[in-house]
């Protein structure tokens, strides 16, 4: 129960106007149904977000709202894609910002669904715990797994690679419920993965700027690696010295 190779998996990907997973909407979906051995289904599509696209947002994935003009709005096309999911397991790259943003699109299109009740596996937190790329990126890992390049940042190619990605880090663990039990846990980070100290050790950081950082919503890694690190400066007698650098002036 539960092996790997016996498992079918859904990975999804959304392109968006921006990051805001309640004020932002969908510009193009894609999902693969598959296992390790064989692509079984594809869905994908453009969708109108019925407001305008950021320059932003174009820079990075290159759909313009001449591209969208003309396509089906998304709760037009959210109830198929949700019976494409189906109850497998949803695979992503950051999963819970796509999921979320399909569950809003039904919820407001008044279509029942169960979307948030299904398990996922976050290959960006996989890819924490593997922790041999230089950064977690699904195009660093790309790069990092030699796996074969798909075209520009598109939802389609994303879900290519991120399905070959998960191959991989699927490896190290002996079938499914290995990696929901790892990932059960809080993932310690070594280094900031965003924002003005990105890349600096966590250890490193100003402690002005982890207080700070701890009342944000981050997700459950970052944050525990944020909160750790300020308990470690308590029991070590470090926190009030970096608090009050003055204290001895």
């Amino acid at each position: 129960m539960g092996r790997l190779e016996h498992e079918t998996f859904i990975c999804m990907d959304c392109e968006t106007t921006g990051l805001d997973v309640k004020e932002d909407r969908v510009i193009e979906v894609a999902a693969m149904r598959f296992t390790l051995d064989q692509i079984i289904g594809q869905y994908e599509s453009l969708v109108d977000p019925e407001r305008a696209i950021p320059d932003t947002s174009i820079a990075i994935h290159h759909i313009t709202p001449e591209m969208v003009s003309g396509k089906p709005k998304i709760g037009e096309i959210v109830s198929d894609l949700i019976k494409f999911i189906g109850k497998d397991i949803i695979i992503g790259h950051g999963i819970g910002f796509d999921i979320e943003l399909i569950a809003l699109a039904a919820d407001r299109s008044g279509i029942p669904h169960t979307l948030r009740a299904n398990r996922t596996l976050d290959t960006l937190r996989m890819a924490r715990l593997y922790g041999e790329s230089p950064t977690n990126s699904l195009e660093q890992l790309r790069q990092h797994f030699n796996i074969q390049f798909e075209g520009p940042h598109r939802a389609m190619s994303d879900v290519i690679v991120n399905c070959e990605v998960f191959k991989y880090l699927a490896k190290m663990y002996k079938n499914t419920e290995h990696i929901f039990e790892v990932l059960s846990r809080p993932i310690r980070l070594k280094t900031m993965p965003l924002g003005k100290h990105k890349g600096r050790p966590i250890k490193e950081v100003p402690l002005e700027y982890l207080l700070w950082a701890a009342r944000k919503e981050f997700d459950q890694d970052l944050l525990f690696s944020i909160r750790s690190e300020i308990s470690r400066r308590k029991k070590g007698n470090l926190f009030g010295q970096v608090a009050s650098p003055f204290q001895d002036l």
